[in-house]
């Protein structure tokens, strides 16, 4: 279905807005249960992740910085092999 979530709290350079809104949207296709999103639930899906990524942001700038950076990074982060 999707991938696992990393941490985002802790990273150097900070987490992107990319990466908060890939987080978001992992999460809230996790929960719906959707492998794919269609037409019919897109807009649901949008605001769904729109207010999870706001959470996040929220969340983020409220935790006080994390003494270990994250053992894995984010994807976006991560360099694929050719």
């Amino acid at each position: 279905m999707c991938r696992n979530i990393t941490a985002l709290r802790g990273l150097e350079p900070p987490a992107t807005e990319e990466e908060i809104e890939a987080a978001a949207l992992q999460y809230v296709r996790k929960v719906g249960g959707l492998s794919a999103i269609s037409d019919s639930n897109r807009l649901a899906v949008e605001a769904a992740v729109a207010d999870v990524a706001a959470a996040t942001r929220r969340l983020l700038a409220d935790l006080p910085e994390r003494r270990v950076p994250p053992k894995n990074l984010p994807p976006l982060r991560r360099i694929h092999a050719h």
